[in-house]
C-alpha cells in the first residue's frame, strides 16, 4: 500500500509538482574506514538542517519535521535521525524528498536499507551517492588520483603512519607544512607546523585520533572557496559559482565558522578581480574534479595561491559542504560560504536551497553509482 502510494505522488514529482521534503540530521556515528574514522559533529548537523527545512517551508516547499511542534528558534526537531528507523517513520509520513544533510558511507540505510528497497525509483535525494563519499572524503585517496590525471594543480603532499615518520620526515626540507587528517570535518587536526619539533609533536596527536594522516606543503598565497553546482535539467553540466576569498586566518587557518562567522572573514571576489585568470583556471579544474567523481550535490573545493599573485592549487574538497543560512531568528550571520556565493548571483539562501532541491536524484541511481577509478 505504501510502494503504491509513493509511486502515485512520484507521477506528480515527475511533473514537478511541489515535493514534499525531510531533511536527514547525522544520528549515526561513521564507521571505521581503513583503520579511520571521521569526527563527528556534535549535533550532527541540526542546526543547518534547522535553517534548511525551515527557509524552504517558506519559499512554500512541503516541509515534514520530527516534531510538528519545533519552535524557529530551535536545532532539533526539524529533521529527521538518519537511522533506517528515522528515514522510514519520514517516509510513512509522506516524504518525498530526503535532503541528507549529514555524513554518508557505503553501509549507511540509504545505500543498505532493504525497507527502502521497493521504492528506491520513487524516493529522491539530496546529497551525494553514499559510494561516492566513502570513497573521496578520503583527502589522500583523491589527491592520489587527482594527481595521477596530471591536470589538476595540487600543493606537494606525504601520507603518514607510525611506520614512516622518521622518512617523512627526513623528506622534507622546507617548512611550514600543514598536517591534517585523511578524513577532517572542518578545520579539526589542521594545523600549520612552523619547524621539525612542531610538526613531529602534531604528528602524535593527530596519530592519537588516526593511524593515517596527510602533510601537505603551506600555501603562503591568498586562500579562496569555490562552490560546484550539479547538473540539473536547466544546466546540464556542472558549473561554479562565484569564488569567495577568505582572510583574517588564525594561525594560518581559516578558523571553523563554528567559532567564527565565515560572513566576518569572507567575500565574493569583485568583478575587476575576476580578471585574474588564475580564478578561471581554478573553477575549470573544480568542475573538472566534479565532473570526474560524478557530484550529484554541491561540492566546495578550497583553494590556495602558493604565493601571491601566483596561480592556485586544490588543497580540500569538501562532499559535503556546510549549508547554514539566515532566516531563523539569530541566524542572520549564518551565511555559508555557498550562500555567500550564491548571493553574488542574485540568489536569497532561499533560492540556493530550492536550486539545488531541483537537482535531487532517484534513490535508486544513488544505490547503483560506480566510481570512476
Amino acid at each position: 500500500m505504501l510502494a503504491s502510494r509513493l509511486a502515485r505522488r512520484h507521477i506528480s514529482t515527475v511533473g514537478r509538482a511541489a515535493p514534499t521534503v525531510a531533511v536527514l540530521y547525522q544520528a549515526i556515528d561513521p564507521p571505521i574506514i581503513n583503520g579511520v574514522q571521521k569526527p563527528r559533529k556534535p549535533g550532527g548537523y541540526q542546526d543547518s538542517g534547522a535553517d534548511i527545512a525551515y527557509t524552504l517551508q517558506k519559499k512554500g516547499i512541503s516541509v515534514l519535521k520530527s516534531d510538528p511542534s519545533a519552535l524557529i528558534s530551535s536545532h532539533e526537531g526539524w529533521s529527521f535521525p538518519d537511522t533506517e528507523e528515522g528515514i522510514y517513520d519520514a517516509v510513512q509520513r509522506g516524504a518525498t524528498h530526503f535532503w541528507a544533510n549529514t555524513i554518508l558511507f557505503s553501509s549507511h540505510p540509504l545505500q543498505t536499507s532493504t525497507k527502502l528497497t521497493p521504492l528506491s525509483d520513487d524516493l529522491y535525494v539530496v546529497g551525494q551517492p553514499p559510494g561516492l563519499v566513502e570513497n573521496f572524503d578520503d583527502k589522500a585517496y583523491l589527491n592520489g588520483k587527482l594527481r595521477e590525471l596530471g591536470s589538476v594543480t595540487l600543493p606537494k603532499s606525504w601520507i603518514v603512519d607510525s611506520t614512516n615518520i622518521a622518512e617523512v620526515l627526513q623528506e622534507i626540507d622546507r617548512y611550514p607544512i600543514v598536517g591534517k587528517p585523511v578524513r577532517g570535518r572542518g578545520s579539526h587536526g589542521v594545523k600549520v607546523c612552523h619547524d621539525r619539533a612542531q610538526l613531529e609533536k602534531h604528528i602524535q596527536t593527530l596519530l592519537g585520533e588516526s593511524p593515517l594522516i596527510m602533510l601537505e606543503e603551506f600555501l603562503a598565497g591568498e586562500e579562496a572557496t569555490i562552490t560546484v553546482m550539479p547538473p540539473t535539467s536547466d544546466r546540464p553540466t556542472h558549473w561554479s559559482l562565484i569564488p569567495v576569498t577568505r582572510f583574517n586566518h588564525a594561525d594560518g587557518i581559516a578558523p571553523y565558522n563554528g567559532v567564527v562567522a565565515v560572513t566576518a572573514n569572507s567575500r565574493v571576489v569583485t568583478e575587476h578581480e575576476m580578471q585574474d585568470s588564475a580564478y578561471g583556471k581554478a573553477m575549470k579544474q573544480c568542475e573538472e574534479v566534479a565532473r570526474l567523481i560524478g557530484a550529484t550535490a554541491p561540492i566546495r573545493v578550497d583553494v590556495r595561491r602558493f604565493e601571491e599573485g601566483s596561480k592556485f592549487a586544490l588543497f580540500d574538497i569538501n562532499m559535503k559542504p556546510n549549508m547554514t543560512g539566515p532566516g531563523r531568528p539569530g541566524r542572520e550571520d549564518q551565511a555559508s560560504l555557498t550562500a555567500i556565493a550564491a548571493a553574488a548571483m542574485g540568489w536569497d539562501y532561499g533560492t540556493l536551497l530550492e536550486t539545488i532541491l531541483n537537482g535531487a536524484r532517484p534513490l535508486s541511481v544513488f544505490r547503483k553509482y560506480q566510481s570512476p577509478f
